[in-house]
């Protein structure tokens, strides 16, 4: 088993379950272009890619649309769904483990770094990150293999070998390949077996527990 120096960690669907913050979100936003959505459940495939992209792909939005979407999503998001999160089970003390053995904990999401440090701070998990690197309002930064490679380079990483990412759904594995880092992918989150088999993950994990085991 290989000893990782530094772990990469996605945000959504990996270290916290923001289903009901983003669904609603997107419900909102595609209620503004005359869509409505019954079933939110529907929606939970806008966990981890991002948005803009998502809004194009589901709904057939011109990049136009798609960036009014986004905004109309945020409306909804800052006040409301970034809070409507919780943290999966077993999280915290994993973070705070990995801390006490002398590794270096980084994020990395396509989610806006403003966000995603404001998520961490409201459940008392930023203290466990040497860095947190996200992509910015404007859209840049938004691919996971160049969150990757800012979040890489922020933290000084010079041996990719030592590094890992862990995440829940396809961009996480093809991000981290396009790196060349080592990489697994978490089966609680919004992903499946198949994707991450089918884009060469590393380890496919059930639980925390079992990711603990690999770290």
């Amino acid at each position: 088993m290989k000893n990782y120096q530094y772990i990469l960690f996605d945000l959504d669907g990996t270290l916290t379950d923001p289903k009901e913050g983003i669904t609603k979100s997107v419900a909102y936003a595609l209620k503004h272009f005359g869509i409505e959505v019954e079933n939110l459940d529907e929606l939970c495939k806008f966990i981890g890619p991002p948005l803009k992209e998502s809004f194009m792909k589901y709904y057939g939005l011109s990049e136009e649309e798609s960036s009014i979407a986004v905004g109309k999503y945020r409306e909804h998001f800052e006040p409301y769904g970034m809070f409507q999160n919780k943290v999966y089970d077993g999280v915290e003390n994993l973070l705070k483990e990995l801390t006490a053995s002398g590794k270096q904990v980084i994020l990395a999401t396509s989610k806006p770094t403003v966000y995603a440090r404001k998520i961490l701070e409201h459940f008392h998990l930023d203290s466990y990150f040497s860095y947190i690197a996200g992509s910015e309002l404007d859209g840049t930064r938004v691919k996971k293999g160049e969150v990757i490679a800012y979040a890489l380079e922020k933290a000084g990483v010079k041996e990719r070998s030592e590094a890992v990412m862990i995440g829940d759904r396809e961009h996480d594995i093809i991000g981290a390949k396009e790196q060349g880092l080592d990489c697994a992918g978490v089966l609680y989150g919004y992903g499946s077996r198949e994707e991450f088999e089918q884009y060469g993950a590393d380890f496919i994990v059930r639980t925390v527990s079992e990711l603990r085991e690999i770290l």
